[in-house]
């Protein structure tokens, strides 16, 4: 019962990290990396600010 256990608690801890790892190589829009939104186009950065 106990390999069991470790055997569920390590494969959620792979998938946990492999979601991350994934998120983070599949970026869908450019930006700071942080999730927040923000833009590297300084052209909409300028329009944000102003």
């Amino acid at each position: 019962m106990q390999t069991i256990l470790i055997f569920v608690l390590f494969a959620a801890a792979l998938v946990y990290l492999g979601s991350r790892v994934y998120k983070r190589f599949s970026a869908r829009e450019a930006g700071c990396g942080k999730g927040c939104g923000c833009a590297a186009d300084s052209r909409t950065s300028a329009r944000r600010a102003g």
